[in-house]
This record gives C-alpha cells, structure tokens and sequence, in this order.
C-alpha cells in the first residue's frame, strides 16, 4: 500500500501522522509512506528523523495571517497546487491523508480532483479552518472530539488522537524520593511559559536536589532559558532547543506543565502524566482553554491561564503538587483513563478501506 501524507508547521500537525505512518509500516514493511510538507516546518527535521521521505511545496496560511502575509499566501496557492499534482502524479498513492497544517489544503484538494480517495485526521472540537473547507471534497474524517462531527457528516468518524506508540508504553511513574518536571511550550517553544518559569526558578530553590528538571526552550530562547537556569542555581537542569523523542522526557517526569494542543493532551492521557496546562490564549476559537478545560474536569490536569500566569502563581502550583505526591499520582491516573490506544490502528482501518474502494 502506497499513502502520501501531509503535514507541516507543528510537531502537533506532525506527530499524528507519524503514529499512522508507524502503523502503516508496522502492518506491512512493503508499503510506502511519503510526507508532504513546507521547507519551513518543523516536518523538515521530523520525518527524516522518522525514517520516513519527505517531499516538500512551496504552501503558506490564509487564516489568523496578516494581510500582507495572506497576500502572500494567496500568490504561492496555485505553485502549491502544481507542486502537489505534479507529486502525486508520481509517487501514485493507493490514499492521500492531510495530517494538518495549511500545507494539507493543497494536497488534499488536488488528490480530491485527481480522483484519489482522500482522509483528513482532526484533533479539534472545532475543526480548523482548511479542514472546514476540504469537507466537502474529501471521502472520510477521522476526528477527536464528537462536537466535530456536524463538519463531516456520515464522512467522520471520533477514534480519537494518534499517538506514537512510545508514549503507550510509559509506565507509572515511581516514587523515587526526587521530584522530574518537563516543561515545554510545544514543538516551537513558548515566550510565556519560558518567562513565567524564569520567575518561578528563584521560588524554588527550597526544594534542594530533590527537584530535577528538563525544559524544551524552543531555538529563540534557548540561551535567555539556559543562563537563567544558572544563574537560579539550576545548574543540572537539562535545557535544549528542542527535543526530538520527547516521549523518554515524559517517561522521566512526575509533572509536565505545556500548553493544552489537541496533541499534546493525547499524549499526556496516553502516557499518564500529571500536568499544569497553560492554553495557548490566542489559539483558534479559543480551543486550546476548551482542551484544558475537559482534562481539567476529569481531575487529569491543572489550568493556569495566561494572563493569570506569574512566577508566583506557578510556582506554587508547582510545590503544591511536589508536596502531594498522591494528588500528582492520581491526576495521572486520570488522564491514562482518557487515552485512545488504539487511535492509529482506527486511522490505518480507514485508510485500508478506502484503498480497498477503489
């Protein structure tokens, strides 16, 4: 079986769709995956390091842009409509899946037109922009939440988020007398949580060596984040621009405190880890507070929001959670208990029917 999958920008657009091009393989190592992506996406970095190939067209967003970035965007469309035909024409996919990002459009419009069965994978209560636009075009849907269904109809189906199958195979977390904690602000990193945690360092310093640390800066604040670090007293933490297998962070941590994507809950519930999630506030229709909000309300995680954010604030949620070990442990087991395990065989289920129609 042959499938193109596009997905660019984030490791959020990203990751799903390499759980289901694992899937894929995992099924058959005589099938062939290609990713479409943008030069740049984090997709460039991702895949590769996937042991997937990556082909990329030249795409830009029409949505939450400036005008004069929407102008932009509305020049590159239709190379990114030629480039996308002239890729599938070649590589002739049994199925073309858009994974998300605005690189997704393009792609899955021109496969609906070439007459190739398509499939978009959505993580949204509210379906993103392009994706509420391919509705009409594309064959089937695979969802996370139910309030997307009326987007799609009889084509959507709620499976939930694939998730690679690492974060699964985390266990529960140990008490071993420290305390781990992994910060990050998704796969770019975030100036808010960066700052807000810079603040917090100082107010921590009462816990002594029983408090560890890792922190996904993103590249533009990587060296404000490390020397911070130092100059706190926390000169063992471990800082990095970026981390690639960020699962083995999760399986090392107590806490997690990150923003509230559709992605990074699932792999939150998945790996069963406790979490202050800090919604991005100027996130879609506000998604990722109503993201937040539904884990908060099955006691698997915390909120802080971003106005309410201070080194204060955070750190004392921080210490309360260090010092109730049993509050932290539970607020795990409860998101383990909204984890879809099987969400990616589901996505590779639809695909091989789809491959089968035609």
């Amino acid at each position: 079986m042959k499938v193109l999958i596009a997905a660019g920008g984030t490791g959020g657009h990203i990751f799903p769709g390499i759980a289901v091009a694992k899937e894929i393989v995992r099924r058959s190592e005589a099938s062939e995956v290609l990713f479409i992506g943008t030069a740049r996406g984090l997709e460039t970095k991702i895949v590769p390091e996937s042991g997937f190939q990556l082909s990329l067209i030249n795409s830009a967003g029409l949505k939450n842009v400036g005008l004069v970035n929407k102008v932009k965007g509305m020049w590159v469309l239709p190379r990114s409509f030629i480039e996308a035909r002239k890729i599938i024409r070649q590589f002739r996919p049994h199925v073309v899946v858009g994974a998300g990002g605005y690189v997704s459009g393009p792609v899955l419009m021109m496969a609906a037109i070439m007459g190739y069965p398509t499939l978009v994978m959505d993580s949204n209560a509210l379906p993103g922009f392009t994706n509420r636009q391919l509705a009409r075009f594309i064959d089937r849907a695979t969802l996370t939440f139910e309030q997307a269904l009326p987007f799609f109809g009889k084509k959507g189906v709620v499976i939930g988020n694939p998730v690679r199958s690492e974060f699964f195979e985390i266990g529960r977390k140990v008490d071993a007398g420290s305390f781990h904690i992994l910060v990050f602000g998704g796969s770019q990193g975030s100036r808010a949580i960066n700052d807000g945690m810079i603040e917090a360092l100082p107010l921590l310093r009462v816990t002594g060596e029983r408090l560890t640390l890792t922190h996904q800066s993103g590249e533009n604040d990587y060296e404000n984040v490390r020397a911070a670090y130092n100059a706190a007293g926390f000169v063992n933490a471990d800082v990095r621009p970026f981390i690639s297998d960020i699962f083995v962070e999760f399986e090392k941590a107590n806490l997690v405190i990150c923003r509230a994507g559709a992605t990074t809950c699932a792999e939150l519930a998945a790996a069963g880890r406790a979490s202050i999630m800090i919604p991005l506030p100027s996130a879609a229709d506000d998604h990722q507070r109503k993201n937040a909000e539904a884990l908060v309300g099955q006691g698997a995680a915390t909120m802080i929001l971003q106005k309410d954010l201070t080194g204060e604030a955070l750190a004392n949620e921080i210490l309360r959670l260090l010092n109730d070990a049993e509050a932290t442990q539970k607020m795990g087991d409860s998101a383990k208990k909204l984890s879809r395990p099987d969400a990616a065989e589901r996505a590779v289920d639809l695909i091989e029917e789809l491959k089968m129609s035609t």
